[in-house]
């Protein structure tokens, strides 16, 4: 089976599925608060747990009105959702696995969100088009153990991102910028743990 592109973790936020069936998500914040949405029980698919949500969010700030948002390996779409709910003006998630990009685009549907665009694509491929300082927020979360990918999808975000902008980073590791090309001038700002979860929010150094 293809490797998805897909928001990794190894704690559970969502009720247990049976039989491939779909599972659930709530998000946490913001207009569509408590809302639950479906999510397809693929292979390296496991969103984002609520406590770590709920954590970069208030590391964000709870209202990202007039923001641009990327997900670049969206998966269930929890973060990039999460963004659409507390008022971001554009939130594109990029997904390369078909199924999941369907579910992602059936829960837009649901909620009726103007301000999501779902990519099915490549997400490497699709952010080497993209204009330098395109986003506010970026969340960058591929499949955990694939070092070389990471680090590319980060050389990547940073030029996109604007100059007060932030990159957030979910891996299985604590995060080194040190020697990474295209990241001199970043620092993590913030860190955290959850079991064997990692994450992190980057900005440039001059920046709170």
């Amino acid at each position: 089976m293809p490797r998805t592109s897909a928001t990794r973790s190894t704690l559970p936020s969502h009720t247990p599925s049976r039989g491939g069936k779909p599972h659930t998500i709530r998000i946490i914040g913001g207009e569509w608060k408590r809302t639950p949405l479906p999510v397809l029980d693929l292979d390296g698919l496991r969103p984002t747990p609520d406590r770590v949500r709920e954590t970069l969010f208030n590391w964000l700030g709870q209202d990202l009105s007039g923001q641009r948002c990327l997900d670049m390996f969206a998966g269930s779409g929890a973060l990039g959702f999460e963004a659409a709910s507390r008022g971001a003006a554009r939130v594109v998630m990029v997904e390369r696995s078909g199924k999941a990009a369907a579910q992602i685009r059936a829960n837009q549907t649901k909620l009726g969100a103007r301000n999501i665009e779902v990519a099915e694509a490549d997400a490497l491929r699709l952010v080497a088009s993209l204009a330098r300082d395109s986003f506010d927020v970026i969340f960058l979360d591929p499949p955990f153990g694939d070092q070389a990918l990471l680090l590319r999808a980060l050389e990547l975000a940073a030029p996109l991102v604007t100059p007060d902008g932030a990159i957030y980073v979910e891996c299985g590791d604590a995060l080194d910028l040190t020697g990474i090309d295209g990241l001199a001038g970043w620092t993590v700002a913030r860190e955290g743990k959850a079991g064997a979860v990692r994450y992190h929010l980057l900005r440039r150094e001059n920046e709170e």
